[in-house]
């Protein structure tokens, strides 16, 4: 269902209908309308845009169009004046209220457009996006302005939508308790929202931390204390995690049970509010010689795995799990991607790489969108890479992602043993490095400062952290709010940390336990 708040430019009258679907489904709804005597329109259940032509059909072009949406219940007259004021004193074509330009939280949205370009849509637009959410063609053509009175607010972060079950408890207990529901004061239902359970615990969104999904399949981390975490744990770690604004929830085909446990968390809803990152099977039953219908097969039957466990209709962005990938079966499984891609299963490819070399492949590949390298504050491989990298990321759309910031847990370790099994015999010299520059930087323990160095590279946009319980899960969202290092700091690190080998830094080369 959607609300429309009708105003002639030149009349003072307003006029509220309701447009809905000409579905049975919808009858019940209509019914109620009639009975009280509500406007409504019904039309097209999968051509919104049509809807609301036919809704403002006898309406004159001038007319001023306030769209509202059903699943948002928080605004309020006082806040359609207040946009509508800006509107017409700073004669735009369209206004925005929502999201981060706002400060307002997810659900507090309203958009106000004149019907004259609605007309425009409503001829020109062909593509279901631009049909189904109204005013794309719109935002495209006359450009997106954002309402930004309240700005300061700053609660973009919070969500009062009603998108899913979850969704329509959370805001039913916002209002719990207001003895007028109809008139109370949108600023009045922030102020609730603020201390409703299941809101963000962080100021700011933690849009540089992605939720390493590997522990949800598998025992993983060198330094792992509390092995996989039970699916209903998890459920909780992840939903925690995007209410509190992650960039993203990273797996891969070949982490276990990972993708069908985040697949399961992400149900009922949860699927919209963040994005996944996998990665395409590493495909070692894949003979080296194999047809290119044989390697398309394997490729088609990882992607649709991972489709159906993640319970998705299109992975956000799937990776190589190996940067061989790129050449092996002469291009064909990288090929297949890009296919599939075209196709709308996949919205972006990258390649996770495990050395300099995997980087340099990747970067030259103008396809490659997406970068997921081993990044920590002792890992001196990838500096001599770091202009090549800047100059990608300046010439083409390239997001890159740091994973292994603590190296598998090692680096906050003081356990002997855990070092010796990653081929460091006398980890002492290091530990004392860690902590003294830890000291020296400011930073509470050598875990905030792993995270500040990786935060101060220019070239990195997020990291990759896993964990096993809710404690850790807390302790990282404190951690990355911590502020990153700055360039002068980073240039002193790479001259005075301690030289680990090869056999070190890459923990396909530890010996195992």
């Amino acid at each position: 269902m959607v609300v429309l708040a009708a105003k002639r430019a030149a009349t003072t009258g307003e006029r509220v209908i309701v447009a809905t679907s000409s579905e049975p489904s919808d009858d019940a709804l209509a019914d109620t309308l009639a009975r009280h005597d509500i406007e409504y329109y019904r039309g097209d259940l999968n051509d919104t845009l049509s809807r609301f032509i036919g809704a403002l059909q006898e309406l004159d072009d001038d007319t001023i169009v306030i769209r509202l949406t059903a699943d948002n219940v928080f605004p309020d007259g006082n806040l359609l004046k207040e946009m509508k004021s800006t509107f017409l004193s700073k004669d735009l074509d369209y206004l925005s209220c929502g999201g981060e330009e706002s400060g307002l939280p997810y659900g507090l949205s309203a958009e106000i457009m004149r019907l004259e370009h609605l007309r425009e849509a409503d001829r020109e637009a062909v593509a279901r996006e631009d049909r189904e959410h109204v005013t794309p063609y719109i935002i495209r053509k006359y450009q997106k302005q954002a309402f930004t009175k309240f700005k300061s607010i700053d609660m973009s972060h919070f969500r009062c939508t009603i998108d899913s079950l979850d969704d329509f408890v959370s805001v039913s207990r916002i209002f719990e308790g207001v003895s007028d529901p109809v008139n109370v004061k949108w600023s009045d239902l922030l102020t609730r929202l603020l201390q409703a359970p299941g809101q963000p615990i962080v100021r700011k969104p933690l849009s540089q931390f992605l939720l390493g999904g590997a522990q949800f399949g598998s025992r993983y981390g060198v330094a792992n204390q509390g092995g996989q975490p039970a699916a209903d744990l998890a459920c909780r770690i992840i939903r925690t995690a995007i209410v509190n604004g992650i960039q993203g929830i990273d797996t891969a085909r070949a982490y276990g049970v990972s993708e069908d446990v985040i697949g399961e968390a992400l149900s009922n809803g949860w699927a919209s509010r963040t994005r996944v990152f996998s990665k395409l099977s590493p495909l070692d039953d894949c003979p080296p010689g194999a047809s290119t219908q044989c390697v398309h097969r394997f490729v088609d039957a990882s992607v649709f795995r991972s489709l159906a466990s993640l319970k998705l209709q299109k992975i956000d962005v799937l990776m190589l799990h190996r940067a061989s990938h790129l050449s092996q079966w002469n291009g064909e499984a990288w090929r297949r991607l890009l296919a599939l891609r075209d196709d709308g299963w996949i919205g972006t490819l990258g390649v996770s790489v495990q050395n300099p070399e995997d980087l340099a492949n990747a970067l030259a590949d103008a396809n490659v969108a997406h970068i997921q390298m081993p990044v920590n504050i002792l890992d001196w491989r990838w500096r001599a890479l770091e202009p090549t990298i800047l100059a990608a990321q300046k010439s083409r759309p390239l997001i890159i992602h740091a994973r292994s910031v603590f190296l598998q847990g090692l680096l906050p370790s003081r356990d002997i043993s855990v070092w010796q099994l990653a081929n460091v015999v006398d980890p002492a010299p290091v530990w004392d490095w860690l902590e003294n520059t830890a000291r020296n930087l400011g930073k509470t323990s050598v875990a905030e400062l792993c995270l500040s160095y990786v935060a101060g590279l220019p070239w990195i946009d997020g990291t990759v952290v896993g964990l096993e319980n809710e404690r850790q899960l807390d302790e990282n969202i404190a951690l990355f709010g911590t502020s990153p290092l700055s360039q002068d700091d980073l240039e002193e690190i790479s001259k005075t940390r301690p030289t680990l080998g090869e056999k070190s830094l890459d923990p396909s080369l530890w010996a195992k336990r």
